[in-house]
């Protein structure tokens, strides 16, 4: 049975969480806290899950799911995760998370410059397009006609893969939009971004985390990436 390390017990990295134990698959997860702080987490995701240190989970984790804030990025240990294959959720919002010069200058995306410092591991760019409510409600089982896909990016084409077989698993299609440089295009404000999966696309950004979700299949994830716009990162207003 694979084992999933997780860093981070966010929103985000608990709603993966569950849908790895659905899959029957164990969960390891690790938070800035420590793990005597996931106690009551790990008793509600049931006996498939477990908590450690970032080093404890890296040592069991056949993939590690990173979903952390853009601004802790740099405190989680490089060394534990060098060689494993790191799914990244994280985006960055200058109004929230203050101005990072190298994305407000587009030289890098959020997954490269997150990649910089996690040198050795192969990093893959996921879940970043979608709210994490919006992972339970839509994820469905291979072949349901209303399965929803999601895009990934990444610079290491067997992690890529991986990274595929584990969304897949979890419970959603996926599309390859090529490396991390080009994961710009499933940025926040752009078109490919968390109003895909609203069943109302004219929600309003404040309504956005009570908004339910509505599939959205790989044939229309694909268009939208076919005809998204680049948006100037120093410009995002949210």
């Amino acid at each position: 049975m694979p084992t999933l390390g997780i860093i981070g017990s966010g929103s985000m990295g608990t709603a993966i969480a569950k849908l790895a134990v659905a899959a029957d698959i164990k969960v390891a997860i690790a938070n800035s806290r420590g793990p005597e702080t996931l106690t009551a987490l790990v008793t509600e995701l049931g006996p498939l899950a477990g908590a450690g240190t970032v080093e404890q989970i890296a040592q069991d984790a056949d993939l590690i799911v990173l979903a952390v804030p853009i601004l802790a990025y740099r405190t989680v240990p490089a060394a534990p995760l060098r060689g494993h294959t790191v799914l990244d959720t994280s985006n960055y919002y200058p109004i929230r998370d203050g101005r990072i010069p190298e994305l407000d200058s587009e030289k890098l995306t959020t997954s490269e410059l997150v990649q910089q410092h996690l040198e050795g591991a192969h990093l893959v760019k996921a879940f970043g397009n979608i709210l994490a409510h919006h992972i339970t409600q839509l994820a469905r089982p291979a072949g349901a006609p209303d399965r929803t896909a999601l895009p990934i990016a990444g610079d290491h084409a067997a992690a890529t893969t991986a990274a595929a077989d584990l969304v897949d698993r979890i419970g959603f299609d996926t599309l390859d939009t090529g490396r991390l440089a080009d994961s710009w295009r499933f940025e926040p404000e752009t078109t490919a971004y968390t109003w895909l999966y609203m069943a109302d696309q004219n929600t309003a950004f404040e309504d956005r985390f009570e908004a339910p979700g509505a599939p959205f299949p790989l044939a229309s994830l694909r268009t939208a990436l076919q005809d998204v716009k680049r948006v100037r990162v120093a410009e995002r207003t949210f």
